[in-house]
Protein backbone atom coordinates (compact mmCIF):
# COMPACT_ATOMS: atom_id res chain seq x y z
CA UNK A 1 0.00 0.00 0.00
CA UNK A 2 1.37 3.74 -0.69
CA UNK A 3 1.30 5.98 1.36
CA UNK A 4 -0.80 8.55 -0.88
CA UNK A 5 -3.47 5.72 -0.50
CA UNK A 6 -2.84 5.49 3.60
CA UNK A 7 -3.06 9.29 3.70
CA UNK A 8 -5.73 9.38 1.50
CA UNK A 9 -8.05 7.65 3.99
CA UNK A 10 -6.59 9.54 6.81
CA UNK A 11 -7.77 12.62 5.72
CA UNK A 12 -11.16 11.47 4.48
CA UNK A 13 -11.35 9.84 8.13
CA UNK A 14 -10.73 13.27 9.75
CA UNK A 15 -13.45 14.66 7.57
CA UNK A 16 -16.20 12.24 8.60
CA UNK A 17 -18.00 11.31 11.19
CA UNK A 18 -17.45 7.47 11.30
CA UNK A 19 -15.35 4.77 9.59
CA UNK A 20 -18.78 3.81 7.23
CA UNK A 21 -19.16 7.02 6.24
CA UNK A 22 -15.21 7.83 4.83
CA UNK A 23 -15.24 4.09 3.71
CA UNK A 24 -18.74 5.20 1.70
CA UNK A 25 -17.37 8.43 0.12
CA UNK A 26 -14.25 6.28 -0.73
CA UNK A 27 -16.22 4.08 -2.35
CA UNK A 28 -14.69 1.51 -0.66
CA UNK A 29 -15.56 -1.55 1.87
CA UNK A 30 -15.77 -0.64 5.46
CA UNK A 31 -12.72 -3.24 6.47
CA UNK A 32 -10.85 -2.12 3.47
CA UNK A 33 -10.97 1.56 4.67
CA UNK A 34 -9.84 0.49 8.29
CA UNK A 35 -7.25 -1.83 6.94
CA UNK A 36 -6.13 2.04 5.42
CA UNK A 37 -6.23 3.55 8.65
CA UNK A 38 -3.84 0.89 10.48
CA UNK A 39 -1.61 1.73 7.38
CA UNK A 40 -1.49 4.81 7.89
CA UNK A 41 -1.20 4.77 11.79
CA UNK A 42 1.64 2.92 11.18
CA UNK A 43 3.20 5.39 9.22
CA UNK A 44 2.54 8.65 11.23
CA UNK A 45 0.02 9.67 8.79
CA UNK A 46 -2.95 9.89 11.25
CA UNK A 47 -1.87 13.20 13.29
CA UNK A 48 -0.42 15.32 11.25
CA UNK A 49 2.97 16.69 12.98
CA UNK A 50 3.11 13.73 15.01
CA UNK A 51 6.65 12.18 14.05
CA UNK A 52 8.35 8.53 15.61
CA UNK A 53 11.35 8.10 17.58
CA UNK A 54 14.58 6.82 15.21
CA UNK A 55 13.76 3.11 14.46
CA UNK A 56 10.24 3.32 15.68
CA UNK A 57 7.21 3.30 13.91
CA UNK A 58 3.66 4.36 15.33
CA UNK A 59 1.70 1.24 16.41
CA UNK A 60 -1.70 2.99 17.61
CA UNK A 61 -2.76 6.33 18.30
CA UNK A 62 -5.44 7.24 21.11
CA UNK A 63 -7.09 10.77 20.85
CA UNK A 64 -8.67 12.24 23.95
CA UNK A 65 -10.07 15.92 25.48
CA UNK A 66 -6.25 16.23 26.92
CA UNK A 67 -4.58 15.39 23.53
CA UNK A 68 -3.56 12.57 21.25
CA UNK A 69 -1.51 9.31 22.76
CA UNK A 70 0.80 8.06 20.92
CA UNK A 71 2.28 4.05 21.19
CA UNK A 72 5.20 3.25 19.06
CA UNK A 73 6.86 0.07 18.63
CA UNK A 74 10.16 -0.86 17.47
CA UNK A 75 10.20 -0.57 13.83
CA UNK A 76 11.08 -3.91 11.49
CA UNK A 77 14.78 -4.84 10.60
CA UNK A 78 15.77 -4.27 6.74
CA UNK A 79 14.17 -6.64 4.10
CA UNK A 80 15.49 -10.55 4.82
CA UNK A 81 17.56 -12.07 2.08
CA UNK A 82 18.86 -15.80 2.38
CA UNK A 83 22.33 -16.35 2.34
CA UNK A 84 22.24 -20.73 2.10
CA UNK A 85 19.22 -22.47 0.96
CA UNK A 86 16.10 -22.32 3.13
CA UNK A 87 15.28 -26.03 4.85
CA UNK A 88 11.86 -24.75 6.74
CA UNK A 89 9.76 -22.07 7.95
CA UNK A 90 7.95 -21.15 11.56
CA UNK A 91 5.49 -18.42 10.29
CA UNK A 92 3.39 -16.31 12.48
CA UNK A 93 0.31 -14.43 10.87
CA UNK A 94 -2.31 -11.56 12.32
CA UNK A 95 -5.98 -11.58 11.68
CA UNK A 96 -5.47 -10.70 8.15
CA UNK A 97 -2.96 -12.72 7.29
CA UNK A 98 0.05 -10.76 7.61
CA UNK A 99 3.15 -11.93 8.65
CA UNK A 100 3.97 -11.11 12.70
CA UNK A 101 7.15 -12.98 13.15
CA UNK A 102 9.12 -15.38 11.42
CA UNK A 103 11.80 -18.29 12.01
CA UNK A 104 13.69 -19.15 8.99
CA UNK A 105 16.04 -22.24 8.80
CA UNK A 106 18.85 -22.38 6.36
CA UNK A 107 21.40 -25.03 5.99
CA UNK A 108 24.44 -25.82 4.06
CA UNK A 109 24.12 -27.90 1.20
CA UNK A 110 26.20 -30.95 1.24
CA UNK A 111 28.27 -29.11 -2.30
CA UNK A 112 28.72 -25.97 -0.06
CA UNK A 113 29.97 -27.99 2.93
CA UNK A 114 32.26 -29.71 0.27
CA UNK A 115 33.40 -26.65 -0.76
CA UNK A 116 34.05 -24.71 2.64
CA UNK A 117 36.16 -28.37 3.60
CA UNK A 118 38.39 -27.49 -0.12
CA UNK A 119 38.75 -23.83 1.32
CA UNK A 120 39.85 -25.24 4.18
CA UNK A 121 42.64 -27.56 2.80
CA UNK A 122 43.70 -24.98 0.54
CA UNK A 123 44.45 -22.72 3.16
CA UNK A 124 46.43 -25.31 5.42
CA UNK A 125 47.88 -27.80 3.37
CA UNK A 126 51.50 -25.50 2.60
CA UNK A 127 51.85 -26.49 6.21
CA UNK A 128 51.69 -30.37 5.81
CA UNK A 129 54.89 -31.96 6.10
CA UNK A 130 56.42 -33.32 2.78
CA UNK A 131 57.97 -36.81 2.79
CA UNK A 132 61.65 -37.74 1.76
CA UNK A 133 61.50 -39.67 -1.66
CA UNK A 134 63.17 -43.13 -1.24
CA UNK A 135 64.41 -45.88 -2.98
CA UNK A 136 62.64 -47.50 -5.41
CA UNK A 137 62.80 -51.96 -4.85
CA UNK A 138 64.02 -54.66 -6.69
CA UNK A 139 61.03 -56.35 -8.93
CA UNK A 140 60.51 -59.09 -11.21
CA UNK A 141 58.06 -58.46 -14.14
CA UNK A 142 58.19 -54.48 -15.37
CA UNK A 143 54.79 -55.13 -17.48
CA UNK A 144 53.00 -56.19 -14.30
CA UNK A 145 50.27 -53.72 -12.09
CA UNK A 146 48.48 -54.75 -9.68
CA UNK A 147 45.28 -53.03 -8.62
CA UNK A 148 44.31 -53.69 -4.84
CA UNK A 149 40.69 -53.14 -5.12
CA UNK A 150 39.17 -52.21 -1.87
CA UNK A 151 35.24 -50.14 -1.30
CA UNK A 152 32.87 -49.31 0.96
CA UNK A 153 35.08 -49.59 4.10
CA UNK A 154 32.58 -47.36 5.97
CA UNK A 155 35.66 -45.97 8.58
CA UNK A 156 33.40 -44.83 11.71
CA UNK A 157 30.71 -47.30 11.18
CA UNK A 158 28.91 -49.10 14.24
CA UNK A 159 27.26 -52.87 13.65
CA UNK A 160 26.63 -55.10 16.76
CA UNK A 161 27.59 -59.08 15.59
CA UNK A 162 23.97 -60.21 16.88
CA UNK A 163 21.68 -57.11 14.86
CA UNK A 164 23.83 -56.95 12.32
CA UNK A 165 25.91 -60.85 12.02
CA UNK A 166 29.59 -59.55 12.58
CA UNK A 167 30.92 -56.58 14.68
CA UNK A 168 32.41 -53.48 12.92
CA UNK A 169 33.79 -50.45 14.21
CA UNK A 170 36.97 -48.29 14.03
CA UNK A 171 38.97 -50.60 15.51
CA UNK A 172 38.08 -53.02 13.49
CA UNK A 173 37.99 -50.74 10.48
CA UNK A 174 41.67 -49.72 10.74
CA UNK A 175 43.15 -53.15 11.61
CA UNK A 176 40.83 -55.38 9.09
CA UNK A 177 42.46 -53.44 6.31
CA UNK A 178 45.61 -53.32 7.49
CA UNK A 179 45.78 -57.09 7.42
CA UNK A 180 44.10 -57.23 4.05
CA UNK A 181 46.73 -55.17 2.17
CA UNK A 182 49.58 -56.83 4.19
CA UNK A 183 48.02 -60.54 2.94
CA UNK A 184 47.50 -59.69 -0.53
CA UNK A 185 50.95 -57.36 -0.82
CA UNK A 186 52.80 -60.53 0.54
CA UNK A 187 51.10 -62.47 -2.51
CA UNK A 188 51.29 -60.64 -5.00
CA UNK A 189 53.61 -60.82 -8.27
CA UNK A 190 56.37 -58.32 -7.74
CA UNK A 191 55.20 -55.87 -10.35
CA UNK A 192 56.38 -52.56 -11.28
CA UNK A 193 53.36 -50.34 -10.28
CA UNK A 194 50.73 -50.54 -7.50
CA UNK A 195 47.06 -49.03 -8.06
CA UNK A 196 45.15 -48.36 -4.61
CA UNK A 197 42.47 -48.34 -6.22
CA UNK A 198 39.84 -47.28 -3.43
CA UNK A 199 36.25 -46.92 -4.82
CA UNK A 200 34.59 -44.41 -2.47
CA UNK A 201 33.06 -44.68 1.19
CA UNK A 202 36.41 -44.83 3.11
CA UNK A 203 34.50 -42.75 5.62
CA UNK A 204 30.76 -43.63 6.99
CA UNK A 205 29.83 -39.81 7.70
CA UNK A 206 31.15 -36.88 6.00
CA UNK A 207 30.23 -34.43 9.05
CA UNK A 208 29.81 -33.86 12.32
CA UNK A 209 26.22 -35.34 12.33
CA UNK A 210 26.08 -39.04 11.95
CA UNK A 211 23.83 -38.50 8.80
CA UNK A 212 23.87 -38.95 4.97
CA UNK A 213 25.20 -35.60 3.52
CA UNK A 214 22.37 -35.42 0.49
CA UNK A 215 19.01 -37.27 2.07
CA UNK A 216 20.10 -37.07 6.01
CA UNK A 217 19.69 -40.43 6.97
CA UNK A 218 20.77 -41.21 10.20
CA UNK A 219 23.44 -43.65 10.75
CA UNK A 220 24.75 -45.70 13.55
CA UNK A 221 28.11 -44.29 14.00
CA UNK A 222 30.93 -45.25 16.26
CA UNK A 223 32.80 -42.22 17.19
CA UNK A 224 33.71 -38.73 17.05
CA UNK A 225 34.49 -37.41 13.18
CA UNK A 226 37.73 -35.86 13.90
CA UNK A 227 38.93 -38.95 15.52
CA UNK A 228 37.38 -41.16 12.77
CA UNK A 229 39.81 -38.13 10.12
CA UNK A 230 42.55 -39.25 12.16
CA UNK A 231 42.26 -42.57 11.71
CA UNK A 232 41.58 -42.58 8.21
CA UNK A 233 44.73 -40.81 7.71
CA UNK A 234 47.08 -42.53 9.59
CA UNK A 235 45.58 -45.57 7.91
CA UNK A 236 46.01 -44.62 4.09
CA UNK A 237 49.47 -43.23 4.92
CA UNK A 238 50.69 -46.86 6.53
CA UNK A 239 49.15 -48.42 3.20
CA UNK A 240 50.72 -46.74 0.83
CA UNK A 241 53.93 -47.24 3.08
CA UNK A 242 52.77 -50.42 2.70
CA UNK A 243 52.90 -50.55 -1.46
CA UNK A 244 55.98 -48.17 -1.68
CA UNK A 245 58.26 -50.55 0.10
CA UNK A 246 57.34 -53.16 -2.74
CA UNK A 247 56.62 -51.27 -6.08
CA UNK A 248 58.48 -49.25 -7.78
CA UNK A 249 55.62 -46.83 -8.39
CA UNK A 250 52.10 -46.16 -6.22
CA UNK A 251 49.40 -44.83 -8.03
CA UNK A 252 46.39 -43.93 -5.65
CA UNK A 253 43.00 -43.31 -6.42
CA UNK A 254 40.42 -41.59 -3.93
CA UNK A 255 37.16 -41.77 -5.67
CA UNK A 256 33.96 -40.28 -3.99
CA UNK A 257 31.09 -41.80 -2.69
CA UNK A 258 27.62 -40.86 -1.74
CA UNK A 259 28.69 -40.80 2.12
CA UNK A 260 31.83 -39.17 1.72
CA UNK A 261 31.90 -36.42 -1.18
CA UNK A 262 33.95 -34.13 1.27
CA UNK A 263 36.10 -35.74 3.08
CA UNK A 264 37.38 -37.63 0.19
CA UNK A 265 38.10 -34.39 -1.83
CA UNK A 266 39.85 -33.45 1.30
CA UNK A 267 41.98 -36.12 1.65
CA UNK A 268 42.81 -36.42 -2.00
CA UNK A 269 44.11 -32.96 -1.25
CA UNK A 270 46.30 -34.01 1.31
CA UNK A 271 48.06 -36.78 -0.29
CA UNK A 272 48.55 -34.64 -3.33
CA UNK A 273 50.62 -32.30 -1.47
CA UNK A 274 52.07 -34.93 0.76
CA UNK A 275 53.66 -36.79 -1.48
CA UNK A 276 54.38 -34.00 -3.99
CA UNK A 277 58.26 -34.77 -3.63
CA UNK A 278 58.06 -38.58 -4.04
CA UNK A 279 58.16 -39.30 -7.34
CA UNK A 280 57.47 -42.55 -7.03
CA UNK A 281 54.03 -41.82 -5.64
CA UNK A 282 50.95 -40.17 -8.01
CA UNK A 283 47.74 -38.76 -6.39
CA UNK A 284 44.46 -38.76 -8.92
CA UNK A 285 43.52 -35.52 -7.74
CA UNK A 286 40.44 -34.86 -9.52
CA UNK A 287 37.28 -33.86 -8.74
CA UNK A 288 35.57 -35.38 -10.81
CA UNK A 289 33.34 -38.25 -9.74
CA UNK A 290 35.05 -40.52 -12.77
CA UNK A 291 38.89 -41.60 -12.84
CA UNK A 292 40.87 -43.40 -15.10
CA UNK A 293 44.58 -44.90 -15.50
CA UNK A 294 46.42 -46.19 -17.97
CA UNK A 295 48.98 -49.49 -17.99
CA UNK A 296 50.45 -49.45 -21.89
CA UNK A 297 47.39 -51.12 -23.65
CA UNK A 298 45.22 -51.90 -20.82
CA UNK A 299 42.93 -48.72 -19.97
CA UNK A 300 41.42 -48.98 -16.15
CA UNK A 301 38.10 -47.13 -15.01
CA UNK A 302 37.37 -46.17 -11.46
CA UNK A 303 33.59 -44.87 -10.71
CA UNK A 304 31.93 -45.08 -6.62
CA UNK A 305 29.05 -46.43 -8.66
CA UNK A 306 26.39 -44.05 -7.04
CA UNK A 307 25.46 -41.94 -10.44
CA UNK A 308 25.96 -44.92 -12.51
CA UNK A 309 25.74 -48.50 -12.53
CA UNK A 310 26.86 -51.72 -14.54
CA UNK A 311 24.82 -51.17 -17.23
CA UNK A 312 25.37 -47.43 -18.46
CA UNK A 313 28.81 -46.44 -16.72
CA UNK A 314 30.86 -48.07 -19.63
CA UNK A 315 29.31 -45.15 -21.93
CA UNK A 316 30.67 -42.23 -19.64
CA UNK A 317 34.21 -43.30 -19.26
CA UNK A 318 34.90 -43.95 -22.66
CA UNK A 319 33.66 -40.55 -23.69
CA UNK A 320 34.87 -38.67 -20.68
CA UNK A 321 38.44 -40.48 -21.23
CA UNK A 322 37.68 -41.20 -25.52
CA UNK A 323 41.29 -40.39 -26.08
CA UNK A 324 42.97 -43.25 -23.91
CA UNK A 325 40.13 -45.35 -25.10
CA UNK A 326 40.82 -45.38 -28.24
CA UNK A 327 44.66 -46.07 -27.25
CA UNK A 328 44.18 -49.25 -25.80
CA UNK A 329 43.14 -52.91 -26.42
CA UNK A 330 41.83 -53.45 -23.24
CA UNK A 331 39.37 -51.58 -21.20
CA UNK A 332 38.22 -52.74 -17.42
CA UNK A 333 36.00 -50.54 -15.50
CA UNK A 334 35.58 -51.46 -11.81
CA UNK A 335 32.76 -49.55 -9.08
CA UNK A 336 31.63 -50.32 -5.31
CA UNK A 337 28.66 -48.85 -3.84
CA UNK A 338 26.25 -51.87 -3.79
CA UNK A 339 28.24 -54.10 -1.37
CA UNK A 340 27.70 -57.29 -3.63
CA UNK A 341 30.12 -59.07 -6.38
CA UNK A 342 28.55 -57.97 -9.98
CA UNK A 343 29.57 -58.37 -13.87
CA UNK A 344 28.16 -55.80 -16.82
CA UNK A 345 25.59 -56.84 -19.24
CA UNK A 346 27.72 -58.78 -22.18
CA UNK A 347 26.14 -55.90 -24.29
CA UNK A 348 27.95 -53.17 -22.31
CA UNK A 349 31.33 -51.69 -24.38
CA UNK A 350 33.81 -53.69 -21.99
CA UNK A 351 33.66 -55.13 -18.71
CA UNK A 352 32.40 -53.34 -15.73
CA UNK A 353 33.31 -55.35 -11.93
CA UNK A 354 31.21 -54.67 -8.97
CA UNK A 355 33.02 -55.05 -6.25
CA UNK A 356 32.12 -56.86 -2.62
CA UNK A 357 33.42 -54.50 0.54
CA UNK A 358 35.39 -55.92 3.83
CA UNK A 359 33.02 -54.18 5.64
CA UNK A 360 30.33 -55.85 7.97
CA UNK A 361 27.01 -54.78 7.36
CA UNK A 362 24.67 -51.75 9.89
CA UNK A 363 21.76 -52.35 10.90
CA UNK A 364 20.28 -51.00 8.17
CA UNK A 365 21.61 -53.73 5.77
CA UNK A 366 21.07 -56.08 8.21
CA UNK A 367 17.46 -55.20 8.73
CA UNK A 368 16.91 -55.21 4.55
CA UNK A 369 17.99 -58.72 4.30
CA UNK A 370 20.82 -57.91 2.21
CA UNK A 371 23.47 -61.04 2.10
CA UNK A 372 26.58 -59.68 0.38
CA UNK A 373 29.75 -61.28 1.33
CA UNK A 374 32.55 -59.59 1.93
CA UNK A 375 35.91 -59.72 0.32
CA UNK A 376 38.16 -57.47 -1.53
CA UNK A 377 40.38 -58.40 -4.80
CA UNK A 378 43.81 -57.92 -5.96
CA UNK A 379 43.78 -57.72 -9.72
CA UNK A 380 46.96 -58.13 -11.58
CA UNK A 381 47.22 -56.02 -15.16
CA UNK A 382 49.80 -56.70 -17.96
CA UNK A 383 51.26 -53.76 -20.19
CA UNK A 384 49.89 -56.04 -23.94
CA UNK A 385 47.93 -58.71 -22.26
CA UNK A 386 45.21 -56.66 -19.94
CA UNK A 387 44.29 -59.14 -17.15
CA UNK A 388 46.61 -62.01 -15.90
CA UNK A 389 45.38 -63.15 -12.36
CA UNK A 390 43.60 -62.10 -9.50
CA UNK A 391 43.17 -62.83 -5.58
CA UNK A 392 40.59 -62.75 -3.54
CA UNK A 393 40.46 -62.25 0.52
CA UNK A 394 37.99 -62.82 3.04
CA UNK A 395 37.75 -60.99 6.02
CA UNK A 396 38.83 -64.55 7.64
CA UNK A 397 41.17 -64.96 5.80
CA UNK A 398 43.19 -62.32 7.09
CA UNK A 399 45.42 -63.22 10.01
CA UNK A 400 44.03 -61.37 13.13
CA UNK A 401 40.58 -60.17 11.55
CA UNK A 402 38.34 -62.57 13.33
CA UNK A 403 39.43 -61.74 16.76
CA UNK A 404 38.36 -58.55 16.58
CA UNK A 405 34.95 -57.62 19.40
CA UNK A 406 33.63 -54.49 18.72
CA UNK A 407 34.22 -51.81 21.65
CA UNK A 408 30.55 -52.08 22.21
CA UNK A 409 30.03 -55.53 22.61
CA UNK A 410 30.08 -56.07 26.38
CA UNK A 411 29.03 -59.55 26.51
CA UNK A 412 30.09 -63.48 25.77
CA UNK A 413 28.97 -64.50 22.32
CA UNK A 414 26.26 -67.29 22.53
CA UNK A 415 27.42 -70.58 21.03
CA UNK A 416 25.85 -71.14 17.59
CA UNK A 417 24.36 -74.44 17.09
Amino acid sequence: MTDDTALEAAIMRAACDSDSEAASRLGIARSTFQNRMRRAAERGLVAPGVETMPGYRIDALTTTPNGTYIKQRKEHGEEYTPTLPVKGKTTLVDAEGRIITQHIMERATAEQQADTLRAMVDAVKEEIPRLTPTAAPAIDYADLANQFTVTDNHFGMLAWWEEAGADYDLRIAEQLLLDWFAAEITQSPRGHTAIMAQLGDLMHHDALESVTPAHKHVLDADSRLQKIIRVVIRTIRRVISMLLDTHQHVHVVMASGNHDPASSAWLREMLAVMYERETRISVDSSPALYYAFEWGETALFYHHGHKRGLGDVDRVFASMFREMYGRCRFHFGHIGHKHSDARSPSNTLFPIEQHETLAGKDAYAAAGGFMSGRSAKRITYHKRFGEVGRSTLRPEMVFGASKLVAANDNNERRAVA
